[in-house]
């Protein structure tokens, strides 16, 4: 007969934990909600409630999507070979169906959940936020848009007096879910900060002499993520190069030195570069578009998952520029 492994062993005459078997720790249910209007809409718990009489939009077993979203894979065929060749991938908008149990304590409890619930679903008012919490307080949201699910069905056991249910289905064109903390990097050029709370080696710069350095940019999400830069002036000219593919050239974009030795950003200006997908801007704080300025054929690129290095080439006017690193991790799971 087979011989029970329990998380304690004999030694020395006491019991003490085997290093070897796992002890599963206690964790409570995920935290569900989904917020309307764009994410500024009244939060409605779908999770948590403590009572079971307690009125409810109460989500039920059966919810999928919330895992890896959809990749599309693309390959060529070739006439004379078997199979097909490898091209690339794309993420796909990620699908999701949330089963909802809504339950009133009577008929006008009831039809007032429903009202509220296809208020905060309803796409005319934009989009929805559908907010995950677990237990040691990590958060993810996903950007949500309703499709189907809530026509009503007045069949038995679909519908009663006080209660319905719904299928609802949702799609979350942005697939990736984000957190609600946003890494965020400094440098001064001649003072060092922190990164994180890990020290690093900084870039240092003399007023009016060129110099090169690595930025170690760290970014604790599940894939690229899209950075915004603030940079201060002054500054005659400036690159950042980011990481490159294998067998790739390195992604970079600047501002070269201007004609008559002027400075590309001047002393008390601040620069954004925007980087995401949609945004893709440079402007001052007044205002100013810089993109003409910029070096041919720029590249604002992604920063990879992890830590990975830019290699940061620039010319300091007279005095102390600065450059902030900020971005929004993403993530393919809750």
């Amino acid at each position: 007969m087979p011989i029970p492994a329990g998380p304690y062993t004999p030694e020395n005459g006491e019991w003490t934990k085997n290093p070897f078997i796992p002890i599963p720790e206690d964790w409570q249910h995920t935290y569900v909600s989904i917020r309307g209007s764009n994410g500024e809409g009244e939060e409605i718990p779908l999770t948590g409630f403590q009572n079971q009489s307690w009125p409810a939009i109460v989500l039920q077993p059966g919810v999928s999507g919330l895992d890896m979203p959809p990749m599309e894979l693309h390959a060529n065929d070739s006439p004379n070979l078997d199979g097909s060749m490898y091209r690339g991938v794309r993420t796909a908008a990620r699908p999701v169906l949330l089963p909802l149990f809504v339950y009133g304590i009577d008929r006008k409890t009831s039809r007032a959940f429903k009202r509220k619930l296809a208020d905060a679903l309803n796409p005319k008012n934009g989009f929805c936020v559908l907010t995950l919490v677990e237990q040691d307080g990590v958060v993810r949201r996903l950007q949500c848009y309703y499709v189907s699910g809530m026509e009503g069905n007045e069949a038995t056991g679909a519908t009663g007096f006080t209660w319905t249910s719904y299928g609802i289905q949702l799609v979350a064109y942005d697939p990736w879910f984000y957190g609600d903390t946003e890494t965020e990097a400094h440098w001064s050029f001649g003072q060092a900060l922190p990164f994180l709370g890990n020290p690093f080696l900084p870039l240092k710069l003399s007023s009016g002499t060129p110099a090169s350095g690595e930025l170690i940019v760290t970014n604790p999400g599940d894939i690229e993520a899209w950075p915004v830069w603030t940079i201060t002036g002054p500054l005659k000219s400036f690159t950042f190069t980011g990481p490159a593919a294998p067998g790739k050239t390195p992604p970079s974009w600047g501002i070269p030195a201007q004609p008559g030795g002027a400075d590309a950003l001047q002393a008390g200006r601040t620069l954004t570069v925007d980087c995401r997908p949609g945004y893709k801007t440079i402007t001052d704080d007044q205002g100013t578009n810089y993109f003409p300025l910029l070096s041919a054929n720029p590249n604002l690129w992604s920063v990879p998952k992890g830590t990975s290095t830019v290699q940061a080439n620039l010319v300091s006017g007279s005095g102390t520029p600065t450059v902030k690193l900020e971005l929004l991790p993403r993530y393919a799971t809750y």
